[in-house]
């Protein structure tokens, strides 16, 4: 097995087990509400908001892309042979 994998185990374990200790039911006062969940509950749930958070955040963005018409150079209409004659005889003394 990779070191990854076996990293990725021992974690996995590690939460449960700290997951599964904390079954006590908390009380949370959320604005004007109160609402009693067990620790278990809300420790999941907050480390699924951290998770999907850090995604997010974390997730490569997507290029810009540059609007279709803007063209540095418009060269649609240049055949294979658009060299000007100083080109030419630049290349052509080497």
């Amino acid at each position: 097995m990779r070191i990854t994998t076996i990293l990725i185990i021992v974690i996995t374990i590690l939460l449960t087990v700290v997951l599964m200790q904390n079954t006590d039911p908390v009380r949370f006062t959320i604005l004007f509400t109160d609402v009693r969940m067990s620790k278990l509950t809300a420790m999941a749930a907050t480390g699924v908001v951290g998770f999907i958070l850090g995604y997010m955040v974390g997730r490569p963005k997507r290029a810009r892309q540059i609007a279709p018409d803007y063209r540095e150079y418009d060269n649609e209409d240049d055949g294979p042979d658009t060299l000007s004659e100083e080109d030419r005889r630049y290349i052509s003394n080497d």
